[in-house]
Protein backbone atom coordinates (compact mmCIF):
# COMPACT_ATOMS: atom_id res chain seq x y z
CA UNK A 1 0.00 0.00 0.00
CA UNK A 2 2.75 2.35 1.00
CA UNK A 3 4.07 2.08 -2.31
CA UNK A 4 1.02 2.63 -4.74
CA UNK A 5 -0.10 5.80 -2.50
CA UNK A 6 3.51 7.75 -2.32
CA UNK A 7 4.05 7.09 -5.65
CA UNK A 8 0.33 7.56 -7.28
CA UNK A 9 -0.03 10.64 -4.99
CA UNK A 10 3.04 12.35 -5.76
CA UNK A 11 2.55 11.73 -9.53
CA UNK A 12 -1.13 13.52 -8.74
CA UNK A 13 0.39 16.51 -6.55
CA UNK A 14 3.08 17.57 -9.60
CA UNK A 15 0.35 16.88 -12.58
CA UNK A 16 -2.04 19.38 -10.69
CA UNK A 17 0.48 21.82 -10.28
CA UNK A 18 0.33 22.12 -14.38
CA UNK A 19 3.67 20.04 -14.81
CA UNK A 20 4.47 18.04 -18.21
CA UNK A 21 3.99 14.53 -18.56
CA UNK A 22 7.93 14.51 -18.47
CA UNK A 23 7.81 15.94 -14.91
CA UNK A 24 4.98 13.99 -13.94
CA UNK A 25 6.90 10.52 -15.04
CA UNK A 26 10.02 11.75 -13.56
CA UNK A 27 8.74 12.67 -10.48
CA UNK A 28 6.94 9.31 -9.84
CA UNK A 29 10.11 7.35 -10.46
CA UNK A 30 11.79 9.50 -8.25
CA UNK A 31 9.54 8.95 -5.55
CA UNK A 32 9.81 5.25 -6.63
CA UNK A 33 13.16 5.22 -5.82
CA UNK A 34 13.77 7.48 -2.99
CA UNK A 35 10.42 5.60 -1.54
CA UNK A 36 12.02 2.10 -2.00
CA UNK A 37 15.88 3.07 -0.02
CA UNK A 38 13.74 4.73 2.82
CA UNK A 39 11.48 1.35 3.31
CA UNK A 40 15.12 -0.72 2.85
CA UNK A 41 17.22 1.69 5.08
CA UNK A 42 14.24 2.11 7.78
CA UNK A 43 13.78 -1.80 7.77
CA UNK A 44 17.76 -2.69 7.59
CA UNK A 45 18.34 -0.72 10.98
CA UNK A 46 14.95 -1.86 12.83
CA UNK A 47 15.45 -5.54 12.13
CA UNK A 48 19.35 -4.68 13.15
CA UNK A 49 18.14 -3.37 16.13
CA UNK A 50 16.44 -7.21 16.89
CA UNK A 51 18.98 -9.19 15.36
CA UNK A 52 21.45 -7.18 18.15
CA UNK A 53 18.75 -7.89 21.09
CA UNK A 54 18.66 -11.44 20.17
CA UNK A 55 22.53 -11.91 20.11
CA UNK A 56 22.47 -10.11 23.45
CA UNK A 57 20.15 -13.14 24.79
CA UNK A 58 22.19 -15.78 23.36
CA UNK A 59 24.82 -14.14 25.17
CA UNK A 60 23.11 -13.79 28.46
CA UNK A 61 22.25 -17.28 28.09
CA UNK A 62 25.30 -18.74 27.71
CA UNK A 63 26.88 -16.99 30.29
CA UNK A 64 23.83 -18.16 32.65
CA UNK A 65 24.56 -22.07 31.59
CA UNK A 66 28.09 -21.81 31.73
CA UNK A 67 27.86 -20.06 35.32
CA UNK A 68 24.58 -21.32 37.08
CA UNK A 69 23.99 -24.41 35.34
CA UNK A 70 21.17 -25.07 37.56
CA UNK A 71 19.33 -21.56 37.81
CA UNK A 72 19.61 -22.12 33.75
CA UNK A 73 17.78 -25.46 34.23
CA UNK A 74 15.02 -23.72 36.33
CA UNK A 75 14.22 -21.25 34.30
CA UNK A 76 14.12 -23.54 31.27
CA UNK A 77 11.37 -25.99 33.15
CA UNK A 78 9.56 -22.74 33.85
CA UNK A 79 9.00 -21.42 31.16
CA UNK A 80 7.80 -24.63 29.44
CA UNK A 81 4.91 -25.12 32.27
CA UNK A 82 4.27 -21.40 31.29
CA UNK A 83 3.13 -23.29 27.72
CA UNK A 84 1.04 -25.78 29.83
CA UNK A 85 3.57 -28.80 30.29
CA UNK A 86 3.25 -30.44 32.83
CA UNK A 87 5.34 -29.24 36.25
CA UNK A 88 6.93 -32.65 36.29
CA UNK A 89 7.29 -33.36 33.04
CA UNK A 90 9.12 -29.47 32.36
CA UNK A 91 11.77 -30.58 34.22
CA UNK A 92 12.26 -33.69 32.90
CA UNK A 93 12.30 -32.01 29.20
CA UNK A 94 14.20 -29.36 30.16
CA UNK A 95 16.72 -31.86 31.70
CA UNK A 96 16.78 -33.74 28.50
CA UNK A 97 16.68 -30.87 26.01
CA UNK A 98 19.45 -29.32 27.77
CA UNK A 99 21.92 -32.23 27.17
CA UNK A 100 21.78 -31.81 23.68
CA UNK A 101 20.70 -28.09 22.87
CA UNK A 102 21.62 -25.78 26.06
CA UNK A 103 21.58 -22.69 24.68
CA UNK A 104 19.26 -22.86 21.79
CA UNK A 105 16.49 -24.96 23.67
CA UNK A 106 16.32 -22.03 26.66
CA UNK A 107 16.36 -18.92 24.12
CA UNK A 108 13.80 -20.93 21.73
CA UNK A 109 11.54 -22.05 24.45
CA UNK A 110 11.85 -18.71 27.43
CA UNK A 111 12.23 -15.95 23.71
CA UNK A 112 10.36 -17.99 21.40
CA UNK A 113 13.95 -17.37 18.64
CA UNK A 114 14.88 -20.00 16.37
CA UNK A 115 17.22 -20.15 13.17
CA UNK A 116 14.11 -20.20 11.53
CA UNK A 117 12.31 -16.46 12.82
CA UNK A 118 15.93 -15.37 13.70
CA UNK A 119 16.40 -11.62 12.49
CA UNK A 120 17.75 -11.28 9.17
CA UNK A 121 18.17 -7.65 8.25
CA UNK A 122 19.19 -7.78 4.44
CA UNK A 123 16.22 -9.84 3.97
CA UNK A 124 14.17 -7.66 5.61
CA UNK A 125 15.69 -4.77 4.05
CA UNK A 126 15.33 -6.21 0.49
CA UNK A 127 11.68 -7.68 0.87
CA UNK A 128 10.58 -4.18 2.10
CA UNK A 129 11.93 -2.25 -0.85
CA UNK A 130 10.95 -4.84 -3.48
CA UNK A 131 7.52 -4.70 -2.10
CA UNK A 132 7.31 -0.29 -2.15
CA UNK A 133 8.86 -0.93 -5.53
CA UNK A 134 6.20 -3.09 -6.43
CA UNK A 135 3.45 -0.91 -5.71
CA UNK A 136 5.15 1.66 -6.95
CA UNK A 137 4.99 0.78 -10.41
CA UNK A 138 1.33 0.19 -10.48
CA UNK A 139 0.47 4.21 -10.91
CA UNK A 140 3.40 4.54 -12.74
CA UNK A 141 1.78 2.14 -15.57
CA UNK A 142 -0.63 5.18 -16.28
CA UNK A 143 2.16 7.13 -17.96
CA UNK A 144 1.85 4.55 -21.47
CA UNK A 145 -1.20 6.15 -22.03
CA UNK A 146 -1.10 9.06 -25.11
CA UNK A 147 -2.76 11.82 -23.31
CA UNK A 148 -1.47 13.60 -19.97
CA UNK A 149 -5.11 13.47 -18.64
CA UNK A 150 -5.53 9.88 -19.77
CA UNK A 151 -2.33 9.16 -18.16
CA UNK A 152 -3.37 10.71 -15.13
CA UNK A 153 -6.69 9.40 -15.04
CA UNK A 154 -5.18 5.64 -15.17
CA UNK A 155 -2.80 6.07 -13.01
CA UNK A 156 -5.39 7.29 -10.29
CA UNK A 157 -7.63 4.15 -11.37
CA UNK A 158 -4.36 1.61 -11.70
CA UNK A 159 -3.70 3.27 -8.34
CA UNK A 160 -7.23 2.74 -6.31
CA UNK A 161 -8.10 -0.21 -8.38
CA UNK A 162 -4.78 -2.08 -6.61
CA UNK A 163 -5.70 -0.57 -3.18
CA UNK A 164 -8.94 -1.88 -3.18
CA UNK A 165 -7.67 -5.50 -3.80
CA UNK A 166 -5.27 -5.22 -1.46
CA UNK A 167 -7.38 -4.19 0.85
CA UNK A 168 -9.88 -7.18 0.25
CA UNK A 169 -6.74 -9.61 0.32
CA UNK A 170 -5.59 -7.86 3.79
CA UNK A 171 -9.73 -7.97 4.96
CA UNK A 172 -9.15 -11.63 3.55
CA UNK A 173 -6.84 -13.01 5.69
CA UNK A 174 -8.13 -11.56 8.76
CA UNK A 175 -11.77 -12.89 8.12
CA UNK A 176 -13.33 -9.51 7.90
CA UNK A 177 -15.36 -8.34 5.03
CA UNK A 178 -13.68 -7.97 2.03
CA UNK A 179 -15.56 -4.70 0.73
CA UNK A 180 -15.13 -3.13 4.26
CA UNK A 181 -11.52 -3.64 3.92
CA UNK A 182 -11.60 -2.54 0.63
CA UNK A 183 -13.24 0.27 0.95
CA UNK A 184 -11.12 1.69 3.60
CA UNK A 185 -8.02 1.63 1.98
CA UNK A 186 -9.62 2.86 -1.16
CA UNK A 187 -10.90 6.23 0.87
CA UNK A 188 -7.61 6.54 2.57
CA UNK A 189 -5.29 6.20 -0.44
CA UNK A 190 -8.04 8.55 -2.37
CA UNK A 191 -7.92 10.90 0.56
CA UNK A 192 -4.08 11.38 0.24
CA UNK A 193 -4.21 11.75 -3.38
CA UNK A 194 -6.63 14.46 -3.40
CA UNK A 195 -4.93 16.13 -0.53
CA UNK A 196 -1.37 16.39 -2.96
CA UNK A 197 -3.87 17.50 -5.84
CA UNK A 198 -4.74 20.74 -3.49
CA UNK A 199 -1.47 21.13 -2.88
CA UNK A 200 0.03 20.91 -5.95
CA UNK A 201 -2.74 23.01 -7.72
CA UNK A 202 -1.37 26.13 -4.89
CA UNK A 203 1.96 25.75 -6.19
CA UNK A 204 1.09 25.56 -9.20
CA UNK A 205 -1.04 28.76 -8.93
CA UNK A 206 2.45 30.47 -7.21
CA UNK A 207 3.86 33.27 -10.22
Amino acid sequence: DDGIVSTAALMVGVAASNASSRAVLTAGLAGLVAGAASMAAGEYVSVSSQRDLEHALYRREKSLAQAYPDVALTELAIALQLRGVDPGLARKVAEQISVTEPIGANVRVKYGISDSTAARPLQAALASASSFAVGGTVPLLGMLADTPTHQLVLAVAFALAALAGCGALAAGAGDAPRGRGALRVVLGGGLAMAVTAVIGRLVGMVP
